[in-house]
C-alpha cells in the first residue's frame, strides 16, 4: 500500500476504529501545518515488536502473542502451540528501535505534509512468522492451526518506496529482532505485561 491509497476504499472491518483513529492522527497533523505552519510529520509505522511489547493474549497483536504462546507451551513442555486463523494471511513487521530510528530520519530529511509508511517492505506469511518464532523459542513444538478464528486482511504491506528514496532503510531483520525481543521478555518477568 503507498501512502497515495490511503482512504481509497474501504477500511477492513475488524480494524476499522483502530484505522479511523491513525487516519485522524494523520488529518489533525495536517491542519496544524495548514493553519499554524507547524512542520508535523506522520509516520505510519507497519506492525511492530520490540521490548516492553504487550503480550497479554487478549490484546497482544500477532508476534508479542505468539511469542507468549510459544514460551508458555515450552515452559509447559506442551508439545502443541496453536495458532489462529489458517497461517496463510500475510504481515510485515518492523522493530520498535528501527521505527524509532526512522522517526528520528524523518525528522531531519521530511518537509512533506503526507504521510510516510514505515516499514521493512519485506511480508511473510503467519506460518512463515510462527516458524520463525518455533525456531527461535520451542523448535520441537508441532503448529496446529484455529481456522475457526479469523485471519483478517489477506495481506498488510506497505510500500516504503518513499522512505527508501529518502535514505531510509531498517536494520534488524526479523530473526534478530524477535531473538532479542524474547531475551528481552525473558530478563523482564517483572515488567512484562501479561
Amino acid at each position: 500500500m503507498t501512502e497515495s491509497q490511503l482512504l481509497t476504499g474501504p477500511l477492513e472491518p475488524t480494524n476499522e476504529s483502530y484505522a479511523i483513529a491513525k487516519i485522524a492522527g494523520i488529518k489533525l497533523c495536517q491542519s496544524y501545518r495548514r493553519q499554524y505552519g507547524s512542520n508535523f510529520i506522520s509516520a505510519m509505522p507497519t506492525n511492530l515488536y520490540g521490548p516492553n511489547d504487550n503480550f497479554d493474549l487478549k490484546s497482544a497483536h500477532v508476534l508479542p502473542a505468539m511469542m507468549r504462546k510459544f514460551h508458555e507451551a515450552k515452559e509447559a513442555g506442551t508439545r502443541e502451540v496453536v495458532i489462529w486463523g489458517t497461517g496463510t494471511p500475510r504481515r510485515e513487521f518492523l522493530h520498535a528501535d528501527d521505527l524509532a530510528d526512522a522517526c528520528v530520519f524523518l525528522m531531519g530529511h521530511y518537509e512533506g505534509e503526507g504521510h510516510v509508511n514505515v516499514g521493512t517492505g519485506e511480508d511473510l506469511s503467519i506460518r512463515e512468522l510462527a516458524e520463525a518464532l518455533r525456531a527461535i523459542i520451542y523448535p520441537e513444538a508441532a503448529l496446529a492451526w484455529d481456522a475457526s478464528k479469523p485471519d483478517g486482511m489477506p495481506r498488510k504491506w506497505l510500500d516504503v518506496s518513499l522512505l527508501h528514496g529518502l535514505g531510509w532503510r531498517h536494520r534488524i531483520g526479523l530473526r534478530e529482532g524477535v531473538a532479542s525481543t524474547y531475551d528481552w521478555f525473558l530478563r523482564n518477568p517483572d515488567h512484562l505485561r501479561l
